[in-house]
């Protein structure tokens, strides 16, 4: 079975940083494309950041040039570096990967769209 982990939210104030951090374990051959999305009660989930396997990343403009983000691929890891916080970042945020991962029953490779559970970035005022 193939899953995402993530880690590193919580509370902060404006203008502060957080780092969050996501792992994929399971019968993984390959991560393609890692990324977060991000969520708030009653809007849609949305892109905030993707990293490809070979490290092209893509933002939202809202987090250009405050958000990095980066991948370990050894590690099966991407993580998010969210600096200068601001209260309109508050979210739900949900690490999402491709993976290619060896169904061992069927003795075929396939390719999944995997997301983590979610943790939670307030940003207070």
């Amino acid at each position: 079975q193939v899953q995402l982990v993530e880690s590193g939210g919580g509370l902060v104030q404006a203008g502060g940083s957080l780092r969050l951090s996501c792992v994929a374990s399971g019968s993984i051959v390959r991560v393609n494309a890692m990324g977060w999305y991000r969520q708030t009660p009653g809007k849609q989930r949305e892109l905030v950041a993707t990293i490809t396997s070979g490290d092209i990343t893509k933002y939202a403009e809202s987090v250009k040039g405050r958000f990095t983000i980066s991948r370990d691929n050894a590690k099966k890891m991407v993580y998010l570096q969210m600096n200068s916080l601001k209260p309109e970042d508050t979210a739900v945020y949900y690490c999402n990967a491709e993976v290619v991962y060896y169904d061992s029953p069927a003795r075929l490779y396939r390719t999944l769209q995997v997301w983590g559970q979610g943790t939670l970035v307030t940003v207070s005022s």
